[in-house]
């Protein structure tokens, strides 16, 4: 009968040194205790594995930090692993993997890890728009929740209430948003398949609605409303920029000087700036000038045409010029937005070429390689369109009611800022 290997001890552990080389020390049943030369003391399960028949090394820990008891504890409980068949490496890799995913995969941190990408997509007011709907309605319940454990039932079951509400639009928008992310997560590998993929099928449908724009006929009465309402001087003038330019709210009130060359009466506005992510050129009238020159006095030194009255290192809200005609009684009948459908309608009753007045407007062409290749020809081709436009506007403001006279009433006071 052979001699019986001998086993480690508690004092033997303690006193190993180390040596020119690493060396290992066997405990017996796979256990063993490797001293590096920088003095580390490591324990090792040694075992074959069950399937592939190699021969594996599996960490349990660091001496003293394990005891001996404990590392013989540790190499039982692998056995008995190896005896089912299972390998207790993979065994613990997985349930390492399992509580990484409950700590740090949670929604929130995936969401958050698709909205850096997702920003430079769209616009930083869109972007806004996107987390502040997910601050609001997603996270307070779903926030820590792991990204694995996210299903359809929880979320129709919290999306149900905005439903219930008249909020549609707003559950559209989340459903989208939440499929996004999911599909990250999908992609991201930390999920087999998006759970969400249906929920917005369940959910009422919003009903569209066109942006609220006056008649053509009404439009003087809109300049006359302008011209006497109590509003800052930069509020007026943003709201004619916008009028005069064609460009959504959100363009306009982040309109930056930099932006502007004012020798080739161009408005540059950058990519990152427009909804379609493309880079828009606006052919500056006149009157669009004249608007700069009378805004410079308050913000020439500044970054942004429009500061904003708090901080006036940043732009104003994209909403401005929106509550600024609610407060002149347009509630209900025209949004800042809606000043778009009403240059659009009247240009094209005027006979204006359908396809200057959609590329005026910043729609990009389903012909993107004839969008590109006719970019710069349009620019030209769209300036007698845009002089027209804003004599019209002069027009209907009777010459002499708007910030963008050019004559005699340049320097006329309109109204007082507060």
């Amino acid at each position: 009968m052979g001699a019986q290997a001998t086993r480690l001890s508690d004092l033997k552990v303690k006193a190993a040194k180390p040596k020119e080389k690493d060396y290992t020390l066997t405990d017996g049943n796979g256990l063993q205790m490797r001293v590096r030369i920088n003095g580390s003391k490591l324990w090792n399960f040694n075992y074959i594995h069950p399937v592939t028949k190699k021969r594996i090394n599996m960490g349990l820990g660091t001496f003293p930090e394990v005891s001996l008891a404990q590392a013989r504890k540790r190499t039982v409980e692998a056995r008995e692993l190896v005896a089912q068949g299972i390998d207790p490496k993979e065994q613990r890799n997985a349930e390492r993997q399992a509580k990484k995913a409950a700590t740090e995969h949670t929604f929130q941190n995936i969401a958050t890890a698709w909205y850096e990408l997702k920003k430079d997509s769209v616009t930083k007011a869109y972007a806004e728009d996107i987390w502040r709907s997910l601050t609001l309605h997603i996270f307070p319940d779903l926030g820590t929740t792991p990204i694995s454990a996210i299903n359809a039932p929880q979320v129709i079951n919290l999306l149900r209430p905005l439903e219930t509400k008249g909020s549609l639009e707003t559950v559209k928008r989340l459903t989208q948003r939440l499929n996004e992310i999911m599909t990250y997560g999908v992609n991201s590998g930390l999920i087999h398949a998006n759970p969400l993929s249906g929920i917005r099928s369940v959910f009422k449908k919003p009903k569209k609605k066109n942006m609220a724009a006056l008649p053509p006929d009404e439009l003087k009465e809109l300049m006359v409303a302008i011209a006497n309402a109590s509003i800052k001087r930069t509020t007026r003038c943003l709201i004619e920029w916008q009028l005069h330019t064609m460009t959504r709210p959100a363009e306009a009130a982040t309109t930056r000087w930099a932006d502007i060359d004012i020798e080739k009466k161009i408005w540059t506005i950058p990519a990152e700036r427009m909804k379609k992510r493309r880079t828009h050129i606006v052919p500056l009238t006149e009157q669009a000038l004249a608007l700069l020159e009378a805004i410079k006095p308050y913000s020439g030194h500044r970054e942004y045409v429009f500061p904003a009255d708090r901080n006036p290192r940043t732009h104003c809200n994209s909403q401005t010029a929106n509550m600024a005609l609610k407060r002149m009684g347009f509630e209900g009948r025209l949004v800042s937005h809606g000043m778009r459908s009403m240059a659009s309608t009247i240009l094209n009753e005027h006979g204006w070429d359908p396809e200057l007045i959609e590329v005026a407007l910043a729609h990009v062409d389903k012909d993107e390689v004839r969008s590109a290749y006719n970019r710069a020809d349009y620019i030209e081709r769209r300036r007698p369109m845009m002089t027209w436009w804003s004599e019209h506007i002069q027009e209907a403001a009777t010459g002499n009611l708007s910030v963008s006279a050019i004559k005699e009433n340049r320097d006329r006071k309109v109204v007082s800022l507060r």
